[in-house]
């Protein structure tokens, strides 16, 4: 796969520039355990800004983005009656933090969520910024696996390579 290409992957995993960059530069890992560690050690480089950067990429929960089959995927274990609270919720939070409200959807319930949401929409934001960045590593490590997953299946020949 070339640089371009790869690149484009990993901002569909993470949009932070520099976390993608820092992923790219390691290229070619021989395993996926060497590339979760290298997600693990960009994420731990980003700055503030970096963080922001990809966390604007994140729909608010209970309110996967359009079009956004990974988000909406991490998202699936919220209830319809959830929805209304959460995205409620959300806005509060986004109000006192300025952006918003990141967790590592799946596998968890909406009541799951919601309970991190009230609890977390009082922390400072130095607080807040650590939980962010250890959730968002949790989705890119998830994301990561499922894409190595899909690059390692094996593909069905098209038409004319029979």
């Amino acid at each position: 796969m070339d640089d371009r290409d790869a690149a484009g992957l990993l901002h569909e995993v993470c949009a932070s520039r520099a976390w993608g960059a820092a992923v790219a530069g390691g290229r070619p890992y021989a395993t996926v355990a060497e590339l979760l560690d290298a997600a693990d050690a960009a994420m731990a480089g980003l700055t503030a800004a970096d963080l922001a950067e990809a966390m604007a990429a994140h729909p608010p929960i209970g309110r996967p983005a359009p079009g956004g089959a990974a988000s909406a995927r991490e998202q699936s274990g919220v209830r319809d009656a959830e929805r209304a609270e959460l995205l409620e919720l959300n806005l509060a939070y986004q109000e006192r933090h300025g952006h918003v409200f990141l967790i590592c959807a799946t596998g968890r319930t909406g009541e799951e969520m919601l309970a991190a949401l009230r609890e977390r929409i009082h922390h400072d934001a130095d607080t807040e910024r650590e939980i962010i960045r250890t959730e968002l590593g949790k989705i890119n490590r998830i994301r990561l696996t499922r894409l190595t997953e899909t690059l390692q299946a094996p593909r069905a020949p098209a038409e004319g390579e029979r």
